[in-house]
């Protein structure tokens, strides 16, 4: 299907939607985003089980604003609604690949457990 272009109203059921989504945060006055373009839109089309989307910083910039992004290109990966890649810098292919590899290895079970236990607990009414 290739990477298509993600605004705010759309991320929340974008990343509840979707097991695996890489958010390519870009501009176009932007060289190194120019040329990670062809990268990421070759990784979208080879792995059809993963969403690619892309976020323009100009025309999303409260989006780019809430995800701290401070560099383009920036990369987010995010696995069963949890962030758990963010990298600025444009990735060779075999380097995306690897990357995405890995995001599939993942084992959610403990992620989960880890983020449960750390939120905030919530006082017994007594």
């Amino acid at each position: 299907m290739g990477a298509t272009t993600l605004t705010a109203a759309e991320l929340k059921e974008t990343i509840d939607k979707n097991s695996i989504v890489l958010i390519d945060f870009w501009a176009t006055w932007c060289g190194p985003c120019r040329a990670f373009a062809p990268v990421f839109d070759a990784a979208a089309n080879k792995h059809a089980d993963v969403a690619f989307r892309k976020v323009d910083t100009e025309k999303e910039q409260e989006l780019a604003a809430a995800f701290g992004i401070r560099s383009i290109p920036t990369l987010a990966v995010f696995k069963e609604g949890v962030m758990i890649f963010k990298q600025a810098g444009a990735l060779p292919a075999t380097s995306l690949e690897d990357l995405i590899s890995k995001v599939k290895d993942v084992e959610m079970s403990e992620v989960h457990a880890k983020l449960k236990s750390e939120e905030p607990r919530k006082p017994s009414p007594n």
